[in-house]
């Protein structure tokens, strides 16, 4: 009968210990940590009194402990851009879901598209010894991140690329994809073709021009530069473009949005238009199926985009050796009915 002791004997802080394990089953300390660590060489009856005594105690494993012990803190830091933004809602859950699955905890934060708060939230995260950081960019510079990338913080980018420094990316095709959907409106007869983006400094929003603008040399097909607006995602400044490019002697038969907040926006300019104006955004969006008609869409996978991330980043924790990747994932083309209005004049 193996020998009892007191709790307050046993216990640190109430809580048992594997110490207390191996006096409740007979066994030896090492027997135990075996068990609990799913190691061989513990015949089946010693792992089941083993158990037994594990279940009967509450015992629970100190991972903390564990992986301090190997250098780690079994934690990863994100870096989005706006959390509430839907786009990175997918993108949050599929870091995290990785993350999990490799025993580690998420922490995040938003750095509002600001780089300084970026570059703020990114060395706090570093200072409470995250073993990884996954990073929306907002800076294009991000050389203060070097001497922890030295130090062993495995640092991965996504849908945006590292600003100075050479860094595994992830990102979606973003000049394709406009491309794409651009050529999918002159397909359908366009070719006054406006198009609405986010700031110029953004690499999506560069790239997507970049699409848009290539599509229309594509087709020999002039851009006006009035059909082109660059800048703040706001409301008020996307319906101003809008208007602007839907007005004169000539205006724009079609809109290329930039992203689901300049597709909103579109929208609501839109349906207070008495002809119809075709319209394809990047980015889908809840409820444009819904709408009337469903707005077509350039969709990218955000979750697929947060889960090659973390695994680039696992990888990295593991020791792989990689040299650092640009990875970049398809778009594909949803069409719903409003980037198919034939051009009205």
């Amino acid at each position: 009968m193996p020998h009892s002791r007191r709790p307050s004997e046993t216990r640190y802080g109430n809580r048992p210990t594997m110490k207390d394990v191996a006096a409740r089953a007979g066994v030896g300390l090492k027997t135990v940590s075996r068990v609990v660590n799913g190691e061989p060489g513990v015949t089946p009856d010693t792992e089941k009194r083993v158990q037994e005594a594990i279940d009967a105690l509450g015992f629970r494993r100190n991972d903390s402990a564990r992986v301090l012990r190997k250098g780690r803190t079994a934690t990863v830091g994100l870096v989005l851009e706006d959390l509430s933004d839907p786009f990175y809602g997918p993108l949050n859950r599929a870091v995290e879901e990785v993350a999990r699955a490799h025993g580690a905890l998420l922490i995040n934060g938003s750095s509002a598209e600001d780089p300084d708060r970026e570059r703020e939230l990114a060395l706090a995260l570093c200072a409470r010894r995250v073993d990884g950081l996954v990073v929306i960019p907002a800076g294009d510079d991000h050389r203060y991140l070097e001497p922890e990338i030295r130090a062993g913080v495995a640092t991965v980018f996504v849908d945006r690329p590292a600003g100075r420094i050479d860094a595994d990316v992830v990102l979606s095709d973003s000049f394709g994809g406009a491309r794409g959907g651009v050529a999918h409106l002159i397909a359908g007869g366009h070719r006054r073709i406006g198009f609405i983006g986010d700031h110029p400094h953004i690499h999506t929003a560069t790239e997507r021009l970049r699409g848009y603008r290539a599509a229309m040399a594509d087709a020999g097909l002039p851009v006006a530069e009035s059909w082109v607006s660059l800048g703040a995602t706001a409301p008020e400044r996307v319906s101003a473009a809008a208007r602007s490019m839907l007005s004169g002697p000539e205006p724009v038969t079609a809109l290329f949005a930039g992203n689901n907040r300049v597709t909103v926006t579109a929208v609501r300019v839109l349906a207070s238009l008495p002809r119809p104006v075709a319209l394809v955004g990047f980015d889908d969006f809840e409820l444009a199926d819904l709408l009337r008609p469903g707005i077509t869409v350039v969709a990218q996978d955000a979750a697929a985009l947060g889960r090659v991330a973390t695994d680039r980043l696992f990888q990295r924790l593991a020791g792989t050796g990689l040299p650092p990747a640009r990875i970049e994932l398809p778009t594909r083309l949803i069409t719903r009915g409003s980037g198919e209005i034939p051009p009205s004049s």
